[in-house]
This record gives structure tokens, C-alpha cells and sequence, in this order.
């Protein structure tokens, strides 16, 4: 077993949300051998309490010296919740872990997630610095790096039906949508918006449904955890800006099962994306397991200038782009010099497939290496310091 970078908060009780696959039930059954485990996964213990929620307290009652609650896949009987809740305003010593992968189910139903008597927190596909030496860049960019997959004794075969599983378990069982069809049509639509400014009416179009449909299709995806998007950064804008959010998929090897493939798709429509993807992918996981109060979103003007990543916070304030080369061409440095003119405040870097070097005055990393020092509770200079040394 990995170890992982996700720490528990000590004393409160708290939701561990995270895509399906991440790793959260292997986890908490390692940290918490002691622990009173309802696996709502399985279908009679989720009959068993979806029926009758107050089963619960006979359950934690009988099992006085079980720490702490352990809840997993909580959303298949929400309900529980209002059992919890009650049951922490009862015993404040009593603690409980809820997981999900979806917290959509849990709104819908009016339940308002024990009203901040249980902190919020996620768990993420791997990290490079998780593996450690048995991290490969080539595998992440083609597999990607969810726990499941990476697990898997023929990882193809899991990445191909881990989409399927998704539609299947999650979107179909759950009555997520209406229509699955044209839901399975928006991700294969939706993968080809991966790592670009979202443009919500043209996904409608591809998917053949109205643009409010396509909108609750994008929010499904986002609750569901296998896609998020990044806001554009607008903190004393000294330009006119893009007003579209870019798009991701959680995983790298997500959005290549999701992406059609034919004679006329080159290896490098795939690439690019793939790799600002996964870079996203640790930037969120780092700001989550590092619990600073920063933000992630990108930077793009109207005229066309450009910044992969805007990281602002206390963690400190920094431009990020990501390019494929392994040679720095002044147009690479365009973006990241617009945006070090408007926010002189800012340290611009270049991550690429080259050495650690400096191309008029910004700073130029490996992104392998960059990858491979993002460690949580590290400072971010204290990374950048790090990567090709």
C-alpha cells in the first residue's frame, strides 16, 4: 500500500469526499482497524439502513467502544445523515468519517451536511511524490493515476471500463439525469474541452441537447468529481478577460478512455492536454492536502494571452505555464510576460521538457521534476528550489 498524502483532521468528525477509485475505503480501513465500517457499497446494508435510517443508533449503541463511525459511500442513503447529525449534538465525543463520491445526491435530498459539525475534505488520484520511484511520467500521461487503475493487474482493462462503471453505478442507478445516452454522448463531447476555455452552448450542440441541459450535464460532472473547472483569475484586472471557466477531466487517463480516436487524430492533440491535466491535477491535490487557503484558476485576456495556472494565496502568488518542448521559444514566455506586467507581484515559471534554466528573467523547470517535488506542507519556493537540483 501507498502511503498517502491526505492527513485526517484530529479530533472533528469530517467528509472524505473523492472521485470513485481514489482509494478513500482502503485507506480508512488501514487507518482505522478499530472503527465501526457501514459499507453502504454493499446493497443489504444499504437496504438495511435506506429503510429504516434509526437503525443506526441501535448500531453505534451496541458497539460503544467502535472509533470512530465509519460511513462509506454515505449518498446511497442520505437520509443517515440527520441520524448523525443527531447523534453528534447527543455525544460530542462520538466521531464520525462519511465518504462519497458524489455530494449531488446529498443536496437534493435537503440535507445540509450536519451544518459544518463535520469539516470537508478530499482525497485525490495519486501524486508523483506518493509513488516515488515507481512513478512514470509516460504511464500518467496514458493511464493516469487513479488508485484503481494503477492497482489493477491489467490496468487498459480498468481505465477502459472505469467511465462505464461511473455511467453505470453512479449517473444511471442514482437517476442522475434522464436521458443516459445523451449524458454519455456530453463526456465523450466534454473530452474534447479538456484543458480548454469551456464554451457550454457549443457542448450542447456536439451532444445534441439544449444548453440548460448541457449546463446540469457539466454540474453532474462536477459533483460526480470526475471533472472540475478553474475560474479566471480577475483580481485587479488591468484587462478585458475571458468570462469562460477552462475545463478539466480528474485524470489524464479519464480523458484519453473518453476521447474518440481515428486515423486523423495526431499523438500530440492528445499530449498537450494530457500533461497540463495532470499538472492541474497535483496543483488541486496540493492545495487540498496542504490546507493553506489558496486558490487555482488561470488567466486568459481577450486578445489571447495566456497562463496555464494562477496559484494565489498564502501559499504566495505565482504563474505557471505548462508546454510540451523541451526547448524554451520566446512565444512560450509570451502569456507568462503579459501577466508578470499587469502583476509584477507575481513569480512567473515555465515548466516544460528541458533543464532547469532562466530565459529573460523567468524561470524555466523541468516539469517531470516539478512533479515529482510538489509535496504537500512543503513551501511552494521551497519546490520550485528543489526541481532540477
Amino acid at each position: 500500500m501507498f502511503g498517502r498524502f491526505f492527513t485526517p483532521p484530529v479530533v472533528s468528525s469530517y467528509f472524505l469526499f473523492g472521485p470513485r477509485g481514489t482509494g478513500k475505503s482502503t485507506w480508512l480501513r488501514d487507518r482505522y482497524p478499530e472503527g465501526l465500517v457501514i459499507d453502504l457499497n454493499d446493497p443489504e446494508e444499504e437496504r438495511y439502513y435506506g429503510a429504516a435510517p434509526e437503525r443506526l443508533e441501535n448500531t453505534v449503541s451496541s458497539h460503544p467502544a467502535a472509533r470512530p463511525v465509519v460511513i462509506d459511500e454515505v449518498q446511497r442513503a442520505p437520509q443517515l445523515l440527520q441520524v448523525v447529525h443527531r447523534l453528534i449534538e447527543r455525544n460530542k465525543e462520538l466521531r464520525f468519517v462519511l465518504t462519497g463520491s458524489s455530494a449531488r445526491k446529498l443536496r437534493r435530498t435537503g440535507v445540509d451536511l450536519l451544518a459544518g459539525r463535520a469539516l470537508l475534505t478530499t482525497m485525490h488520484p495519486f501524486m508523483a511524490a506518493e509513488l516515488g520511484a515507481t512513478f512514470s511520467l509516460d504511464s500518467a500521461l496514458t493511464l493516469g493515476l487513479i488508485p484503481l487503475v494503477v492497482d489493477a493487474a491489467e490496468p487498459e482493462s480498468a481505465l477502459r471500463t472505469y467511465a462505464a462503471l461511473y455511467v453505470r453505478e453512479e449517473v444511471q442507478a442514482e437517476g442522475l439525469v434522464r436521458n443516459v445516452g445523451a449524458f454519455s454522448r456530453f463526456l465523450e463531447a466534454a473530452s474534447f474541452s479538456h484543458g480548454a476555455v469551456l464554451n457550454v452552448s457549443n457542448l450542447a450542440r456536439e451532444c445534441q441537447v439544449e444548453r440548460k441541459v448541457a449546463a446540469t450535464y457539466l454540474s453532474v460532472l462536477e459533483d460526480l468529481l470526475i471533472g472540475f473547472t478553474l475560474p479566471v483569475f480577475r483580481r485587479r484586472a488591468r484587462r478585458k478577460l475571458t468570462s469562460h471557466p477552462k475545463l478539466y477531466l480528474v485524470d489524464p487517463g479519464v480523458f484519453r478512455s473518453l476521447r474518440p480516436r481515428g486515423p486523423l487524430d495526431q499523438a500530440s492533440e492528445l499530449a498537450g492536454p494530457a500533461l497540463e491535466g495532470l499538472v492541474a491535477q497535483h496543483l488541486r491535490a496540493w492545495i487540498a492536502y496542504t490546507r493553506r487557503k489558496d486558490s487555482l484558476s488561470f488567466w486568459r485576456t481577450r486578445s489571447g494571452s495566456e497562463v496555464d495556472f494562477v496559484l494565489y494565496g498564502e501559499s504566495g502568488f505565482y504563474a505557471l505555464e505548462v508546454k510540451r518542448s523541451s526547448v524554451v521559444h520566446p512565444r512560450d514566455l509570451s502569456g507568462l510576460r503579459a501577466f508578470a506586467a499587469d502583476y509584477p507581484e507575481a513569480t512567473p515559471v515555465l515548466l516544460y521538457g528541458g533543464r532547469r534554466t532562466l530565459a529573460s528573467g523567468i524561470l524555466c523547470l523541468p516539469y517531470e521534476g516539478f512533479l515529482r517535488s510538489l509535496v504537500p506542507g512543503r513551501s511552494f519556493d521551497d519546490i520550485l528550489v528543489a526541481v532540477g537540483e
